[in-house]
């Protein structure tokens, strides 16, 4: 049973352009028997017209139906696929259900303050490209330290290395999954056991290939500019689901992302904005009144009455 498919992608954004394709999401019900034995699919459909060697055309059409388990999961995760979907405008609807007024009616149930996922692809894309040179610096200071140190010890051997060690926003210290100390410098593990030769290598060459693809970004070359303005419009999301508690499908900003998304402005200028806008929306969730987690308890009642109601036999 469909319980709702939906246009979704640039045609729900406001920011298709003469060459997108069409975006097609929905949500339905698994099988009783699925259920039952315990394989529930993430998938109901997932298909595409396009080809895996080209990249599609206006003339082609994604279509990806969630299973109710998987999207519920997913919402519950704060994962920006769902929660656009909660907040599709009934234009945009292709076949709906009284099932799927319901899950809308109860969507504040998955809001959360921490809104990890859409501001994590937000900082993703800002980290791919420089947007703050503060993480070169960083790396930088870390490299000096390194060469400070003779190759063949380990950064423990180094003494005093606990207060010397570069720390700051991009490098700070923590203890990895396997319970020992290391420094995350940039996204980058350097357990204490490690040897500052090998430790060195591995900052150097992310600084190498990142501060290439700044530089290269500066000049406005090699940039994503449809991940760019993808990163940007989500972080724009949160920034009004904290503010106003929903989501405004087409996007108030939808002419400027396009502007972005086809490359009509300097990438320095897109990346500030970027970067100030994930500052901004940092600030808001430390005082939003929203709450810590989403209501799971809900959900998961939801799920067994929705079992016990439409599929038991």
């Amino acid at each position: 049973m469909t319980i709702v498919k939906m246009k979704f992608g640039s045609h729900l954004y406001g920011t298709a352009t003469k060459d997108s394709d069409t975006d097609i999401k929905g949500v339905a019900l698994p099988t009783w028997r699925q259920v039952a034995l315990g394989k529930i699919p993430k998938h109901i459909e997932y298909s595409s017209t396009g080809s895996e060697s080209s990249k599609n055309t206006s003339n082609d059409t994604d279509t990806e139906v969630f299973c109710l388990h998987e999207f519920v999961k997913l919402a519950l995760e704060g994962q920006t696929v769902a929660l656009d979907m909660l907040h599709a405008p009934a234009e945009m609807l292709l076949s709906t259900s009284d099932l799927w007024a319901e899950i809308v009616s109860h969507r504040s149930k998955f809001y959360t303050k921490n809104m990890t996922a859409f501001v994590g692809y937000a900082r993703k894309q800002a980290a791919k490209y420089g947007v703050k040179g503060s993480r070169l610096h960083a790396a930088k200071a870390v490299i000096d330290w390194l060469n400070s140190a003779p190759a063949d010890a380990r950064i423990s051997d180094v003494a005093g290395y606990e207060q010397t060690f570069p720390t700051g926003e991009h490098c700070t210290y923590e203890i990895s999954k396997g319970g020992i100390p290391q420094f995350n410098v940039c996204g980058k593990g350097l357990q204490v056991t490690s040897r500052v030769g090998y430790c060195k290598e591995v900052v150097q060459n992310y600084y190498d290939k990142y501060g290439e693809r700044a530089r290269a970004a500066a000049r406005d070359e090699g940039v994503d500019w449809k991940a760019v303005s993808h990163a940007l419009r989500a972080a724009y999301q949160v920034k009004e689901l904290l503010q106003s508690n929903t989501i405004t499908f087409p996007r108030p900003e939808a002419t400027h992302l396009v502007a972005v998304k086809t490359g009509q402005l300097r990438y320095a200028q897109v990346a500030e904005e970027l970067d100030n806008i994930i500052d901004e929306v940092t600030a808001i969730s430390a005082t939003s009144q929203l709450p810590e987690a989403p209501d799971r308890v809900f959900w998961e009642g939801f799920l067994l009455h929705t079992v016990r109601t439409k599929l038991v036999p």
